[in-house]
């Protein structure tokens, strides 16, 4: 299955796939966990934020090498084989669960699936099982059995793409039940400057940490934004790259 380029640039794809799968659905949307939850010293919420972003930015690398050696392929006219590099994409994603629940969860310990369950085990062997081996079995079985080559692979490579950004795009999206903003500012920030700056955007404080640099707002819509003017690194409902810049002045 894994003697041809294509494949192994599907592979590669598919294991994006699951990163990206692993990190919007676990670190943001369900909030099981963040990729350094269980790391001595590391408790600071923005540094557990900063950390997530490196990890999506290493799924965007390895997705771009992934589409950027298909398409090479397809110039090249390789036969590539529809149900195989289906087969490749299935067994990348779930290569990338295996990889994770071994090295993340059992050796280095720098997570778990669930870590606030009683028996963090069982969620870990269970998402092991689910999203690793079972697809790993399935894209296996598929590549093998192969398939007529993919004549039209010029939609497939453009749908690729498009599943790949869009990936990125879903973590973007605030959860539609929650009317409140969460935001975290520069550590170097006085709880002066932020109480000042949230009172002139009107906004009304719903929770805050002890030093007001990550706080929960009853804020309008429109006005997310302009957090970003007054030292926010990261702001809920507005996507990262607006206040991506203000990490390097934390």
């Amino acid at each position: 299955m894994w003697k041809t380029r294509w494949t192994r640039y599907g592979l590669l794809l598919g294991i994006a796939l699951g990163g990206f799968f692993d990190g919007i659905l676990l670190h943001q949307i369900l909030q099981w966990h963040h990729l350094l939850s269980l790391v001595p010293g590391v408790t600071d919420l923005r540094a557990q934020v900063l950390w997530d972003g490196y990890f999506h930015v290493l799924m965007y690398l390895l997705a771009g090498i992934g589409l950027w050696g298909l398409w090479r392929e397809h110039l090249r006219q390789a036969a590539m084989q529809g149900r195989m590099l289906l087969g490749a994409l299935i067994a990348g994603f779930g290569l990338w669960h295996i990889l994770d629940s071994v090295l993340s969860h059992w050796l280095l310990g720098i997570h778990r699936i669930k870590i606030d369950s009683e028996v963090p085990l069982i969620w870990d062997i269970s998402w092991f099982i689910a999203f690793g081996l079972l697809p790993l079995a399935i894209g296996w079985i598929l590549g093998r059995n192969g398939g007529p080559p993919l004549r039209r692979a010029t939609p497939m490579l453009i749908f690729l793409t498009l599943l790949g950004v869009s990936g990125g795009g879903w973590a973007l999206r605030p959860p539609s039940d929650q009317p409140f903003t969460t935001v975290v500012f520069r550590a170097n920030l006085a709880p002066e400057e932020i109480e000042v700056a949230l009172e002139k955007l009107g906004a009304r404080l719903v929770w805050a940490d002890p030093e007001i640099s990550v706080v929960v707002l009853d804020i309008p819509t429109e006005r997310r934004w302009q957090l970003f003017r007054h030292g926010a690194l990261l702001v809920s409902g507005t996507g990262v790259p607006a206040g991506c810049f203000n990490w390097s002045t934390a």
